[in-house]
């Protein structure tokens, strides 16, 4: 029981930091995707005196992806029903032209103003409308979640990592004798260490294994059973292969650096 309890000291501290580590690979695919609609939503009209080539545009500001004007045929036909087609093509000679300008990338509040100013010193740009009200509140949503996540990610990895190094000092202590023993007959300092580094190597496989797991069971049955449509649309962002390879190396950096913190900042006071 005592053996279970060791093991189980360390390997849920080193859990809770591979589950936030896991939680940021998600959130991360999740907002990317997030961010990619919000790109394909996001469109910047503007009003131009003549025709613009997308070269024009992007020439003003490199954010600029595509333009694709708004057919002015329609918008008369929509204002001008019952107007003669003299009278129709006379508004339609002095109607300006419109364009939707779409964007590559996720950009903060003040860079869409910055795009504003651009495309309002070309001369023959009579108007740009960004929408920015809407664009700001959920930009400032989503970097307020991204913020949260983060800050409580970071809280609980330093928290688990004091507990890891304060388990490994409890195996130092109980392996004493031997490492003592060892020393005598002239072992070196990290082979002497050896046997924490063994049992750490274990408890690191393990918390892997147990943390791919728990997202493989959210991936494959959870999300499919939830009943939630955006998790099912998001379902591949939840658990991918290579997560298990990022795990293990980041489970394996974390007990390197307990083992060596307590070995070397503890050498000078055991001798």
């Amino acid at each position: 029981m005592k053996f279970i309890k060791n093991h189980l000291m360390f390997i849920l501290p080193l859990m809770a930091i591979l589950l936030g580590i896991e939680s940021y690979l998600v959130f991360s695919r999740s907002t990317n995707t997030y961010q990619k609609n919000l790109i394909d939503d996001y469109s910047m009209l503007v009003v131009a005196k003549k025709p613009l080539e997308l070269k024009i545009f992007k020439n003003l500001n490199n954010h600029i992806y595509s333009s694709k004007e708004i057919e002015r045929e329609s918008i008369v036909s929509d204002v001008a029903k019952g107007i003669n087609k003299d009278d129709t093509k006379e508004i339609l000679d002095e109607l300006p032209y419109f364009y939707n300008l779409k964007l590559d990338s996720y950009l903060n509040s003040s860079q869409l103003d910055s795009i504003k100013q651009d495309l309002k010193s070309n001369a023959n740009i009579k108007r740009v409308e960004t929408f920015g009200s809407s664009y700001k509140s959920n930009y400032r949503l989503f970097m307020f979640i991204k913020f949260i996540l983060n800050v409580f990610i970071i809280f609980m990895a330093t928290i688990s990592i004091f507990l890891i190094i304060k388990q490994m000092e409890i195996w130092k202590y109980a392996h004493k004798e031997r490492m003592r023993v060892m020393e005598i007959f002239g072992a070196p300092l990290m082979l002497r260490s050896g046997i924490l580094f063994k049992v750490a190597f274990f408890d690191a496989i393990a918390s892997t294994i147990l943390v791919s797991s728990i997202f493989f069971y959210l991936k494959f049955y959870w999300a499919v059973s939830s009943g939630i449509d955006m998790i099912r649309k998001n379902q591949d962002t939840l658990f991918r292969m290579t997560d298990i390879g990022i795990l293990l190396v980041s489970s394996l950096i974390i007990v390197i650096i307990s083992v060596y913190t307590v070995v070397f900042l503890n050498h000078g006071a055991d001798e």
